[in-house]
């Protein structure tokens, strides 16, 4: 039995040529604004395989089609143009968020996960079509994207072709990033440049799959996405079995003391309105761990050849050098690969967690700037 839903005109309505690009309706580190819609319940699990009836926690974006299966919401990319996207109706406040899935392939397909907060502050999972064995991991803080260098490739098998259950458990402390119960990223606060550009506001869930390779795109972005996408290749399916989500600090709403856009600033308000009982946020980590963790290393990020070639203006834009290589195949994919999701979650192992550090991708960056600039300066001398 299979449904469809669409929505025409939601909360969402924004045009399908920019769903792919973090914007805010809302800064509140610049000017007072609403409060966000909180999760009251401590979780929520939404079974997409049961049909249209999960996605009532969801909005989808102006000419979004959804179809419901056996796999579950199926966002279907046929043309030019279309962009299927949903994002929740409500934000969380640290917590943990699973979405068990399968990728879209296609060359320059994206399928993404994404937490956003409304001074844009993310937590990404994305993947490249071009590429089925990997997924990216990424973060943004306050929409800083003055360095791309925080974009962490790690294998996973046949992502396009078996579903995967990729989560992100977000505290004040840590963000680490989860694949079928096995962490292969953790991001301590201290290490997102001293915490300015750790998440750490309120955020919401979206989750949909855009053309980078489409019409009309910069050749920036075409060449991040492995490529022009061939439509008469389409369509292009990624699909949504469950997502389930966790809330640290259930709430009615939460709001915004200040334009500090620290997680100590937040008000969590437990009643329908914000005048009512409310507690500035203490902190607040999990309750719960994955089952396994393994050092999972990541893909080689060739960020020493990059700082000429960042490209700019896209929400999950990562330097092009390090995509590159990726696309090309020159960059080394890791022997570790994280269990499948089939694997036993119990099962006994000698593993150590792989945390990656602000510091060292900057410090990685800075030694390719440098030898670049030394380069350069050698050349014109012999000249």
């Amino acid at each position: 039995m299979r449904s469809q839903l669409m929505v025409a005109a939601t909360s969402l309505a924004i045009l399908p040529s920019v769903l792919c690009q973090t914007f805010t309706t809302c800064d509140p580190t610049k000017k007072t604004c609403p409060d966000d819609p909180g999760l009251n319940a401590g979780s929520l699990d939404a079974a997409f395989t049961q049909g249209s009836g999960a996605n009532s926690s969801f909005s989808a974006a102006a000419y979004t089609t959804l179809t419901y299966g056996d796999n579950g919401a199926e966002f279907t990319i046929t043309k030019q143009g279309q962009a299927p996207t949903i994002q929740s109706n409500f934000y969380i406040f640290f917590g943990m968020i699973s979405v068990t899935m399968r990728a879209a392939p296609g060359t320059g397909i994206f399928s993404s996960v994404v937490l956003q907060s409304d001074d844009l502050d993310e937590i990404d999972w994305e993947w490249l079509g071009g590429n089925p064995a990997t997924v990216e991991t990424n973060y943004f803080g306050k929409g800083n994207t003055t360095v791309y260098d925080r974009a962490i490739y790690y294998p996973v098998s046949d992502p396009q072709d078996n579903f995967h259950t990729y989560a992100i458990d977000w505290t004040a402390d840590r963000i680490q990033w989860i694949i079928d119960g096995t962490v292969v990223r953790t991001l301590q606060y201290g290490d997102a440049n001293e915490g300015k550009n750790y998440p750490q506001t309120p955020m919401i869930l979206k989750m949909g799959n855009w053309a980078g390779g489409g019409e009309g795109q910069p050749e920036g972005t075409i060449e991040w996405a492995g490529g022009k996408t061939d439509f008469s290749k389409a369509p292009f399916t990624m699909y949504v079995k469950n997502v389930q989500i966790t809330n640290y600090n259930p709430a009615s709403s939460y709001s915004f003391t200040d334009t500090s856009g620290s997680w100590k600033s937040i008000k969590v308000n437990t009643d329908a309105s914000s005048g009512g009982n409310s507690s500035n946020m203490t902190m607040s980590s999990s309750t719960s761990s994955p089952s396994t963790t393994a050092s999972v290393a990541p893909l080689d990020q060739n960020t020493g050849a990059a700082v000429a070639l960042t490209s700019t203006g896209e929400s999950y834009s990562v330097n092009t050098a390090s995509v590159s290589a990726l696309n090309s195949g020159t960059a080394m994919v890791a022997t570790t690969q994280v269990p499948a999701a089939t694997a036993s979650g119990s099962a006994t192992r000698s593993a150590t967690q792989a945390t990656q550090t602000g510091s060292s991708e900057a410090g990685r960056l800075g030694i390719g700037a440098l030898a670049l600039l030394l380069t350069v300066a050698l050349g014109f001398w012999v000249l």
